[in-house]
């Protein structure tokens, strides 16, 4: 009972809204038929949703597979500039009716790493505007005490570039974050397994943001369950206490008592 009380009061805090769900999930590459599966089986709470996509009167289509439950979560994609990145959140709020924006400003086109200093001066004009700011970055620590100081709700940096697949080749710089930033670190962009949510979580990593892993999946619905599963059993493994790793062997019985004795 205990155990169980200790994980239904387990929240991810963001600004104050509180969600039971650590998995963050995109909706960029997958049928609009595939959102609602891909959300349920999930049990996402969060979905990231660019804008482009919401232009044209595409916005109520995409609305129509989303469960009501789920905050919408506009993202500045295509943004190259702090200040483009502003227009599209304002932009974007008046459209999806929500506070919540991931700040993405990215001018390298071939690798898409987040320029770190455009996106802390949008999250300062943004976080001063009311927003739930969410910004994309390469993990720094430097930059992410920046972020904090500017009112934002989360940092959020990369594992790996974007679309790639790759996993956590910044573990060691996003475990420094975990570390040090008195704010929720949620990793985004490149993990592509269950077992690297999970090692993420077991990190102490507050959520997962995913989406290529998923939409590039066999059965998508069927990896967003994997990827619930793998993040669920990471948070709680990160809040039992992983066990103590030794250089060398250490019995689990006492090495007394053999038969012959």
């Amino acid at each position: 009972m205990e155990t169980q009380a200790l994980l239904n009061n387990d929240k991810l805090v963001l600004n104050g809204h509180e969600f039971t769900s650590r998995f963050i999930l995109g909706s960029g590459k997958y049928s609009l038929e595939l959102i609602k599966a891909a959300v349920e089986q999930a049990g996402a709470e969060i979905l990231t949703l660019a804008l482009r996509r919401a232009n044209g009167g595409a916005l109520a289509n995409i609305l129509d597979y989303v469960p009501k439950n789920v905050t919408l979560l506009p993202n500045t994609s295509g943004a190259r500039t702090a200040d483009e990145a502003v227009r599209i959140a304002r932009l974007a709020r008046e459209l999806c009716q929500s506070d919540f924006v991931k700040i993405e400003v990215i001018r390298d086109s071939k690798y898409l790493l987040p320029d770190n200093y455009e996106t802390l001066k949008a999250t300062e004009m943004l976080a001063k505007e009311g927003f739930v700011v969410m910004p994309y970055m390469y993990p720094d620590l430097q930059v992410a005490r920046s972020l904090r100081d500017a009112g934002a709700a989360c940092v959020m940096p990369l594992g790996a570039p974007i679309g790639s697949n790759k996993g956590l080749c910044t573990a060691e710089f996003i475990k420094i974050l975990i570390d040090e930033i008195d704010l929720p670190v949620i990793v985004d962009a490149g993990i592509g397994r269950p077992s690297q949510a999970c090692q993420a979580m077991e990190m102490g990593a507050a959520a997962i943001m995913a989406n290529t892993a998923i939409a590039t999946s066999g059965n998508l619905p069927l990896m967003a369950a994997a990827f619930k599963q793998a993040i669920a059993a990471g948070r709680a493994a990160y809040l039992a206490g992983l066990g103590a790793v030794r250089q060398g062997a250490s019995a689990s019985s006492p090495l007394t008592g053999f038969l012959r004795d």
